[in-house]
């Protein structure tokens, strides 16, 4: 359902589609602006990532304008003896923060997982990311785990 923000404009939460790549990747450079990102490997991701049952995209629109990204993989979990919904991705425009796009992102991601049969849904965040540990906390997220990761 279309919300107005403070400025009046509409916000459209939808899944996201083909032509929607050089948005998302745009967005992509904000939340990882220390890394180099190669667009062609991205944009194979991407499409791959649509064709999916196992991930989804969805995004934040103002008009024209990709304003919010976020995407979910979901997996086999023995722990939850069931699916886990994994966030991997979600970001939303700098020019737009505080203006409840993010939560109406996770909203609508936690809706398709529960959808998907997901029984919990998780995400990772950098430790230097204080303002988003608080968002997530704020939007119900405990942090419950340390991750560990090692390139192979």
């Amino acid at each position: 359902m279309p919300e107005h923000n403070a400025e009046s404009k509409i916000v459209i939460i939808r899944e996201c589609k083909e032509t929607d790549f050089e948005q998302v990747f745009k967005l992509l450079e904000q939340l990882w602006p220390d890394k180099t990102l190669d667009r062609e490997k991205l944009r194979q991701i991407f499409l791959q990532g649509l064709k999916s049952e196992f991930q989804s995209y969805v995004c934040a629109v103002i008009g024209e304008n990709l304003v919010g990204f976020c995407s979910l993989t979901i997996k086999n979990s023995l722990w939850q003896a069931g699916l886990l919904g994994h966030i991997d991705e979600l970001v939303v425009d700098k020019h737009h923060h505080g203006k409840g796009i993010g939560s109406r992102l996770l909203g609508s991601i936690t809706k398709l997982a529960k959808e998907k049969g997901c029984r919990r849904i998780e995400l990772d965040s950098a430790f230097n990311r204080t303002e988003a540990h608080k968002f997530y906390e704020k939007n119900g997220f405990e942090n419950r785990a340390y991750l560990f990761s090692k390139e192979v």
